[in-house]
């Protein structure tokens, strides 16, 4: 790709046109996998009187799901620098898919559990190998306006998930929640073989081989631990997976700061713009938690919302955020992202703090408004913080960073979701015990938890004013290529430290 300043203006009219099909390729295949995150979680009481069996045994649909998503994640940077990334692209929503029928399929729940496995080990690689190939294709100087259009399915799809699900399980029958992703996948498979440029292959990237049983075990027990608190923080299951995870990630760490060629570009943490970034993608991931999960939680257990409801009420969130995202990419591109960072976080925490004023009287109306500023502000903020991550890396490192934050992201999401529920329940029995209406002590915890989640947001407004623009390297070398040896790759990657 040739360098922003030797573009010229129809050049780089011509390269956004040519990037519109990949974007599409990419787009579909994200939109699947991310859609099926939160699409079961509305039919789990269907699943269970379906299947007669336990809440728990029921629950391993979705925990499976996760981990298989987390194990195979930290592959996806040598899968593609291996095989291509166009191969590997298509291969996973191929198995994806498969997974998919194979769900709608199941006979009992311990094959839904199984076919759902199958589900996560083919969508967990979709969108780190997506994004990375898009932010490939992009000329530097748009960068911001094509990552702002691939954000789009990452926002509007979990917001989208509990709508779809209810609308498909009231008018036929929950094997349709899984069905519907034959006829995207197929559509996904069909533009990605036509569109998507032929794989970046290297041509030997060295197998790490203690990377790739570490890294699957790190992240798959951190994300089972984490899943399983909901038992009790000091339950065998919880514990074992911190401590197997957390075991794991520690040695995982030492041998990739040891290796030439790692399965996860950990050097990249030297950059303190890097560091910057990602701190503050994860506290947006954080108070997007707070909403995504809480808000159904409040409308269908103190509200008693039917899911459909719910997940309408919750429609200007996915509208907002698929309005001011692409607005969001435009305006990255000309003033970068702390401005955007710094005033989406701050609409975030703003709806935060009127949702966290709930009481039993508050109108359908008044969190309906929070949550259109919600998608607002995470329209504005997130892709450009995705963006300026993978800025702050060469370019050339882009396929294992990707993952890296793919990866890392995973983790703070299952370790926001059990902390806020953990929150949530704790805040229940301090007003339920002191005496106050359950339903009334309920609603209040929900205030509470809200109000938790949109004082991270403000904190992440505090770190927004310290975001510099990155210098980038787009012409690095790989780690260990011919002429440039692993110490001048770490000088690359301190850029800013």
């Amino acid at each position: 790709m040739q360098q922003a300043a030797s573009v010229s203006a129809p050049e780089a009219e011509f390269s956004i046109k040519k990037i519109i099909a990949p974007l599409l390729a990419v787009i579909i295949g994200m939109i699947m996998v991310i859609l099926d995150s939160t699409v079961v979680n509305v039919a789990i009481p269907n699943l269970q009187s379906y299947f007669n069996t336990s809440l728990n045994a029921i629950q391993w649909t979705i925990t499976g799901y996760t981990l298989a998503l987390a194990a195979v994640i930290p592959l996806a940077g040598w899968m593609t620098d291996r095989f291509g990334s166009k191969r590997i692209f298509l291969i996973t929503i191929a198995l994806f898919t498969l997974g998919s029928v194979l769900c709608a399929l199941a006979q009992t729940a311990d094959q839904l559990v199984l076919f759902r496995v199958i589900q996560g080990i083919g969508g967990g690689m979709v969108s780190p190998i997506g994004m990375a190939m898009i932010f490939k294709l992009a000329p530097p100087e748009k960068r911001g306006s094509v990552m702002g259009m691939l954000g789009i399915p990452m926002l509007l799809a979990p917001a989208a998930g509990p709508i779809l699900s209810g609308w498909l399980i009231g008018l036929a029958t929950w094997h349709w929640i899984f069905l519907i992703n034959l006829p995207i996948g197929i559509a996904a498979l069909i533009v990605g073989s036509k569109y998507l440029p032929k794989g970046d292959r290297q041509k030997t990237p060295s197998l790490d081989v203690l990377g790739m049983i570490l890294a699957p075990i790190a992240f798959s027990m951190l994300a089972y631990g984490v899943s399983e608190s909901r038992n009790g923080w000091t339950e065998r299951s919880t514990l074992t997976g911190l401590i197997v995870g957390g075991v794991a990630l520690i040695f995982f760490i030492f041998v990739e700061l040891n290796r030439k060629q790692p399965l996860l570009e950990l050097r990249v943490f030297g950059s303190s713009d890097f560091v910057r970034g990602v701190v503050l993608t994860w506290m947006s991931q954080v108070a997007l938690m707070g909403s995504i999960l809480m808000v159904p939680l409040y409308l269908q257990n103190i509200l008693h919302y039917t899911p459909l409801k719910s997940g309408l009420t919750t429609l200007p969130m996915a509208i907002c955020s698929a309005v001011f995202m692409p607005i969001g990419g435009r305006l990255f591109d000309k003033i970068g992202a702390r401005p955007l960072a710094f005033v989406g976080l701050g609409i975030i925490s703003g709806a935060l703090f009127i949702l966290s004023q709930i009481d039993t009287e508050t109108t359908r109306t008044m969190i309906m408004f929070p949550l259109g500023m919600m998608g607002a502000g995470m329209g504005l903020s997130m892709m450009a913080l995705n963006t300026h991550v993978l800025n702050s890396a060469p370019r050339k490192l882009v396929s294992r960073v990707t993952p890296l934050t793919t990866a890392s992201q995973q983790v703070i999401m299952s370790f926001a979701i059990a902390g806020m529920t953990g929150y949530l329940s704790s805040r229940m029995t301090h007003h339920i015990t002191a005496g106050v209406d359950p339903v009334a002590g309920s609603t209040a915890a929900f205030g509470d938890t809200f109000f938790l989640t949109a004082s991270i947001a403000c904190v992440g407004v505090l770190v927004s004013l310290i975001l510099r623009k990155p210098k980038v390297k787009d012409e690095a070398p790989a780690p260990g290529a011919k002429g440039q040896p692993a110490s001048d790759v770490d000088a690359s990657m301190m850029i800013g430290h």
